[in-house]
């Protein structure tokens, strides 16, 4: 795929976009043997020759999807200053590195893509792409369908008004209530805080 120099020096873990610019401009990328110093030229990736101060950068690597039922217990970083368990620690045969598409917390389990595809990963979390995300949640309490409307009708949090774009009661355990939540903006710890707002409201 033929596609601008600052991306493929990004995908290849060598630079920022805007850093991969730089070392354009300041002359220390050859493409086929010349100095490029013209921002935007483009190559295909794994055909032309790029090199960063005269070596050649390494060919794309195979792009992996994977889909991982996360457990409880694991957080979604690649290194955790706690040493908690990382849920790449759950991979096994995978020799390429990946990377978690989005998170849940430390005390939630769920579905869960990894991937190496930077591209994939920045349209499915990047909040102006508005991709809904459906979470099945357990309350303590009596939960209503009135109080369905409320939560769907939104909040305004520290971060910003937030609503969801579904919001249904699916069965009660106990003293304990489940209902189901669809929301299209992805934010640190969003669907515990909109219930902490709702509860404390």
């Amino acid at each position: 795929m033929i596609q601008r120099i600052n991306r493929i020096l990004s995908e290849a873990g060598l630079a920022s976009r805007r850093k991969a610019d730089e070392l354009i401009r300041s002359g220390r990328i050859m493409l086929n043997g010349k100095v490029l110093t013209e921002l935007g030229t483009k190559a295909e990736w794994g055909k032309d020759s790029i090199r960063l101060d005269a070596t050649e950068i390494p060919g794309p690597e195979e792009k992996i999807y994977l889909i991982l039922n996360k457990p409880f217990g694991y957080v979604c970083t690649l290194n955790d200053p706690q040493g908690r368990p990382i849920v790449t620690d759950l991979l096994q045969d995978v020799s390429q590195r990946v990377y978690p598409v989005g998170r849940l917390d430390f005390d939630s389990m769920g579905l869960l893509l990894l991937t190496n595809d930077g591209d994939f990963s920045f349209q499915l979390t990047h909040p102006k792409y508005h991709i809904p995300r459906t979470y099945k949640v357990t309350i303590q309490g009596t939960v209503t369908e009135k109080d369905m409307e409320t939560i769907k009708a939104g909040m305004e949090l520290e971060d910003g008004f937030i609503s969801a774009s579904g919001a249904a009661l699916i069965g009660r355990q106990g003293e304990k209530s489940i209902i189901r939540l669809t929301i299209a903006q992805g934010r640190n710890r969003i669907v515990r805080r909109m219930i902490e707002a709702w509860v404390t409201a």
